[in-house]
């Protein structure tokens, strides 16, 4: 059977179940980039309490490390795809992905845990592009790809919502190495079915790989996000974290000259003098920052300052996912409508809004009130992911499927991990000093140090039955410790508010109303089919044609 998907017209005939196939391979990445945050504050508490003793500074690790190596790798992953074969690649990324998963469920310590996410962030590169690319081959019709990538969009949006409530509920009845096991079965899903409905496409343009880029790419990000993350414990001005600032900017300096220079570069910068290019690229960059760091300051306030428990924490965040869902896959139609700089716009200052609201958040919110605020993230989440994507793809060549769709999924995980790092350094800075002035004076020292790490330890720590603190200490160091938390909370949330904003300024001054001009849609008309071995990369407004006519 497996044969008979090299034949296009039967490849093109089982289009939708290939799109299932792909949306279960998307799903396993959305579903453990949220999955895991639930656990974080398990993995902050001692072993003997079930947890991994992970400090605040490994906590961001836990999840930067998978992103770091996922944001690093997706233009190699991507380039290869395209010249090895994209199905390939999206088996290989599926089993290397499940292997991590298992290795990361029985790590013995947060060290190990670093190093198996970074294993799970080498199969979540190969997975991604590849399923966006393939997508955008055996789509012909603009209307149906732009109805493909709307679902494509809305599943994202399905892992990230599923992700917290079944992680909660897993936390509930087992140990947190169960967060990485409920990998396995999805993976193993997507294999089988793959092997009968996913066809095999590659570009054989594909120019030579581009090792000394990717390395590069994958330093300098690294250099940088540890000195943002480290910087809390450290001292933002001491000579460690500004030798690591410094390393990390000349290397992304030299990146960009490389790529400047290179006859193969895995990044072409010349795509970014499209100005539909970069504003969507910046977009979706600058909202998953927004999204991956709350999501990341919000489950610890959740669990740590409301005192949730897991399963109510994930479940809290479904509505979020469920308007996200919901507005990616209505979004063409508002793009038809209204033009595609509208709509992003329209979505970033939602998520704008959304993130200044975090400042009505307090130690007594209720589960309303932080529904009501994540919903509206959601809502313009969904109004920036899917015509952003969709514009990616549609300023590139055809035959360049496999890069512009890595180069959309490294937008959004180079954001997403700049967003925790930033996002938990800034609560961090806050937190640490305003513990230690409120329990001055009060409560030992050694509680005070051990309360000045997180939120997580904080309240692990006084509640801890092998070691028991007096009810008026234990009182003390949890008031501290939230409403500590809560200050970094609102502080984080405006100054990702204003990044957020920055980029719905982008958005007006750059990305372009429609995509295309009269003559274009012209030329849609008289366009012929193109093969399914090419990759598809149209642009909204030839969406927008093709929708209004269907």
């Amino acid at each position: 059977m497996r044969s008979e998907m090299k034949d296009p017209e039967i490849a093109y005939r089982r289009r939708w179940l290939t799109l299932t196939v792909l949306c279960i391979s998307l799903m396993v990445i959305g579903l453990d980039n949220t999955i895991l945050n639930v656990a974080l504050p398990t993995l902050s508490h001692a072993k003997d309490l079930g947890g991994l003793g992970a400090s605040g500074s490994a906590l961001q690790w836990i999840v930067d490390a998978y992103t770091l190596v996922f944001a690093g790798l997706l233009l190699t992953m991507g380039s290869l795809g395209d010249r090895f074969g994209r199905y390939k690649f999206l088996t290989f990324g599926l089993v290397v992905f499940g292997i991590g998963s298992v290795l990361s469920a029985f790590a013995p310590s947060a060290g190990v845990l670093i190093a198996t996410r970074s294993l799970m962030g080498i199969g979540g590169a190969c997975i991604m592009p590849g399923t966006l690319s393939i997508l955008s081959n055996v789509f012909r019709s603009p209307g149906e790809r732009a109805r493909a990538i709307g679902i494509w969009a809305g599943v994202s949006a399905l892992g990230v919502g599923i992700g917290p409530v079944a992680g909660g509920a897993l936390l509930t009845h087992f140990w947190w190495g169960s967060v990485f096991l409920v990998n396995v079965p999805i993976v193993v899903t997507a294999l089988v079915l793959g092997y009968f409905f996913v066809p095999d496409s590659w570009d054989k343009t594909t120019p030579r790989l581009d090792p000394v880029g990717a390395a590069l790419s994958i330093v300098s990000l690294g250099a940088l996000l540890w000195a943002i993350i480290e910087a809390p414990s450290h001292g933002w001005t001491s000579s460690g974290i500004l030798a690591g600032f410094g390393v990390g900017a000349v290397l992304l300096v030299g990146f960009f000259v490389w790529e400047l220079r290179s006859s193969s570069p895995m990044l072409d910068l010349h795509f970014f003098q499209n100005p539909r290019f970069s504003a969507a690229s910046a977009a979706i960059m600058l909202v998953f920052l927004a999204l991956f760091g709350t999501i990341f300051l919000l489950t610890q306030y959740l669990q740590s300052v409301l005192g949730y428990s897991t399963l109510k924490a994930g479940a809290i965040l479904i509505p979020q996912s469920a308007a996200l869902m919901i507005f990616a896959f209505l979004s063409p139609r508002w793009v038809v409508r209204f033009g595609n700089k509208a709509v992003v716009a329209f979505g970033l200052t939602m998520v704008a809004l959304s993130l200044v609201s975090f400042v009505t958040l307090d130690v007594g919110s209720s589960a309303l009130h932080v529904i009501l605020v994540s919903v509206l993230m959601g809502i313009g989440m969904g109004n920036v992911m899917a015509p952003a994507t969709e514009s990616i793809m549609g300023s590139l060549p055809r035959a360049k499927a496999g890069v512009g769709s890595a180069m959309n999924d490294t937008t959004r995980q180079v954001g997403g991990a700049v967003g925790v790092a930033v996002l938990g350094s800034v609560l961090s800075s806050h937190y640490g000093p305003a513990v230690a002035s409120r329990l001055a004076g009060k409560v030992p020292v050694p509680l005070i140090t051990a309360a000045r790490d997180s939120v997580g330890r904080a309240v692990g720590i006084v509640n801890d039955p092998a070691h028991p603190v007096a009810a008026s200490i234990r009182a003390e160091v949890v008031s501290a410790a939230h409403q500590s938390f809560i200050g970094g909370l609102h502080l984080a949330s405006l100054i990702a508010a204003a990044i957020v904003l920055v980029a719905v300024v982008g958005v007006i001054t750059w990305l372009p109303a429609r995509a295309v001009d009269e003559q274009d849609e012209a030329d849609l008309q008289s366009r012929q089919p193109e093969p399914v071995g090419a990759a598809a990369a149209t642009n909204v407004g030839n969406l927008a044609v093709a929708l209004e006519r269907e």
